[in-house]
């Protein structure tokens, strides 16, 4: 069963900055690597939204909102994907969440516990 462990979320102020991890320890390398490796969100009361994507060679995308303030990135040796956050905003505050898509972009697999980012004032 193929679980992801999601960290680097704490509280921070708007305009602060964080980096999220997420690690696939019992994914096996062949198995991750050719994986689109995915950022998700969900803040209370509102769906799980897509924020980030990239590809097995590292062709990252965005959502619209995060543009220009988010990075994700991908170490294949390690299993894990970041995802470098700045100018954070309080709209972004949410648990954060990663996966594996398939090439119709849903999710590939169960989900982990998430990391949660909180932006206040």
């Amino acid at each position: 069963q193929v679980q992801f462990v999601e960290s680097g979320g704490a509280l921070v102020q708007p305009g602060g900055s964080l980096r999220l991890s997420c690690k696939a320890p019992r994914m096996i390398t062949s198995v991750f690597n050719p994986n689109l490796m995915a950022w998700y969100r969900q803040a209370p009361g509102t769906e799980r939204e897509l924020v980030a994507w990239i590809t097995p060679d590292r062709v990252p995308n965005y959502k619209e909102a995060v543009k220009g303030r988010f990075t994700i990135s991908r170490d294949n040796a390690r299993k894990t994907v970041y995802l470098q956050m700045s100018s954070l905003e309080p709209a972004d505050a949410a648990v954060y969440y990663c996966n594996a898509l398939t090439s119709t972009r849903q999710a590939k697999y169960d989900w982990g516990q998430g990391t949660e980012v909180t932006v206040f004032s």
